[in-house]
């Protein structure tokens, strides 16, 4: 069993990426701060060991899916690489408990390293999302902002799906009937937005927006009318 050092390279960037991957997709409003976690950067270790491992494995059976030389090669590195964490991820067995299936395997550990990265860029992110929306959402009325807004950042995107955006719809609309003040409305709309669009977005959008959503001031006394003491 002969791997080279550019096979291991491959194999294990690609195992790497597809962790990236993983994580970016669940954390799309901002993938740089979930990247910069150490849950994160352990995730993405163990998804290029097992790619690491599986190419090991596949060379030690002699599995060359009927391909001979360089072809051959370059399909185990491949498949290595982009079926590791697929096949980390197939439960080896279920164990009924009561009325519940719970299935047992690697999954369950990946499972649990990813809610640790959610709880790590959650903590992290925490601080920063409270004092960013705060100064975004400063002046805006959540009953001018409550359609305009979510459609102009929707629009400003190209790849956001229908049914996402059905799905904030229905959110809106519990905010809406909440018992709670338009002040907070409006820092959770902007919550729910960021989660969607990013801070820059939701900030370019208040600004384009202006005065269309922001909360109207008192007109100005005029300088001959007496004020009051």
């Amino acid at each position: 069993m002969n791997i080279l050092w550019y096979e291991w390279l491959t194999v294990i960037g690609l195992g790497v990426l597809i962790g990236v991957t993983d994580i970016i997709s669940r954390y799309r409003d901002e993938p740089d701060n979930a990247l910069g976690t150490l849950p994160s950067i352990f995730y993405l270790f163990v998804n290029g060991a097992a790619s690491a491992l599986t190419l090991v494995s596949i060379r030690a059976f002699g599995w060359d899916f009927g391909l001979q030389g360089q072809t051959a090669a370059w399909t185990q590195v491949l498949a290595a690489g982009l079926g590791a964490m697929a096949l980390l991820r197939t439960s080896l067995w279920n164990v009924r408990v009561g009325e519940e299936t719970i299935p047992i395997g690697f999954n369950r550990f990946l499972d649990s390293l990813l809610g640790t990265v959610d709880r790590a860029v959650d903590r992290k992110r925490a601080q920063q999302r409270a004092e960013a929306v705060t100064k975004t959402m400063k002046n805006v009325d959540f009953d001018k902002a409550a359609q305009a807004l979510p459609a102009y950042c929707f629009g400003l995107l190209q790849n956001l799906s229908a049914e996402e955006q059905e799905k904030f719809g229905r959110k809106v609309g519990l905010l809406v009937a909440a018992p709670m003040n338009n002040r907070v409305k409006s820092l959770l709309l902007g919550l729910s937005l960021m989660n969607l669009v990013g801070e820059k977005v939701l900030e370019t959008a208040v600004t384009n927006l202006g005065a269309d959503i922001l909360i109207a001031e008192p007109a100005p006394l005029p300088d001959d009318e007496p004020r009051g003491q």
